[in-house]
């Protein structure tokens, strides 16, 4: 599966951290729900990567919640990870203390790429975590399938990201002013639940919930959609917005006002986790057959 994604378009969205950073309140709570998802899951990494880190807020929870391993984020903007270098104090004491006490590896690193191309060897990482990045992929089934590359046999794989019921209302109010995408085509929960087997893992488990944001103005709405990224579609609409057409695209957000005077507008939040499974073929098809001695 693929969307008309222009990569390139997707890093000049994020090449300016001050711009996406009035949306970080809803990447901020996403995050703290994966990470009640993932407080359940008894695992013990030595090397964790968060694949589209951005300014990296989540490598410091990531850090405190595994010491002794190492943590590596990796954005595809240079802006972002810019950003990211300069941790706050209590992360900098943090990782001070951790280069004392722990082994030379434990910390956190620093990489600037396609988090679909990796440059780690097969087997190499225990646990892949990725918050509101996947949907930034024109093609999420092949970073699947590169993702359980190089995650160890019960390597755990945890992300989150909108599905197609996001911006619902928006999608809703563009039509009044014509045919072209001005969001996202997000994937479905069931859809990734498919890639995820498709690619390799074992008993995804995918869920979703829908958070809604209210709004007093047509602008304040605006500007969070731009903060969350904005539209990176190749098909995009080109050219100016003639006056009128935008009214009828405000009009129509206006009258989506509540009886509490809001305006809302959906997110639905998708998260899902799995694992590595043992392999049952080697790399030329041959079955693996274990042979377990019985007990005395």
């Amino acid at each position: 599966m693929s969307a008309p994604i222009d990569q390139s378009r997707v890093r000049a969205l994020f090449a300016e951290p001050q711009r996406v950073a009035a949306a970080d309140f809803l990447r901020r709570e996403i995050a703290a729900r994966m990470h009640e998802r993932l407080s359940l899951v008894k695992i013990v990494p030595q090397r964790v990567l968060d694949a589209g880190c951005g300014t990296g807020p989540d490598l410091g929870t990531l850090q405190k919640t595994y010491p002794a391993a190492q943590i590596i984020g990796m954005d595809a903007s240079s802006a972002m990870l810019a950003e990211a270098k300069a941790p706050a104090p209590a992360l900098r004491s943090l990782n001070q203390m951790l280069s004392r006490l722990m082994p030379a590896k434990a910390g956190v690193d620093l990489l600037c790429g396609d988090f679909g191309i990796l440059p780690f060897g097969p087997n190499s990482l225990d646990l892949v975590w990725s918050n509101l990045a996947l949907h930034w992929h024109p093609q999420p089934d092949r970073v699947f399938a590169e993702w359980r590359r190089v995650l160890r046999v019960d390597g755990l794989l945890m992300f989150s990201n909108f599905g197609p019921d996001t911006f619902k209302e928006l999608r809703a109010a563009f039509a009044e002013l014509d045919e072209s995408p001005h969001t996202l085509p997000f994937v479905d929960m069931h859809d990734f639940g498919d890639q995820l087997v498709e690619a390799g893992f074992s008993t995804p488990v995918m869920d979703a919930e829908r958070i809604t944001v209210t709004y007093g103005t047509v602008e304040a709405l605006l500007a969070d959609v731009r903060a969350i990224g904005g539209n990176p579609l190749a098909t995009r609409r080109r050219g100016l917005v003639g006056r009128a057409a935008w009214q009828r695209m405000v009009d129509a957000l206006e009258a989506q006002r509540g009886a509490d005077g809001k305006i809302g507008l959906s997110f639905e939040v998708i998260y899902g986790h799995a694992f590595r499974p043992v392999p049952k073929t080697t790399a030329a098809g041959e079955a693996i057959v274990q042979f377990r001695p019985r007990k005395p």
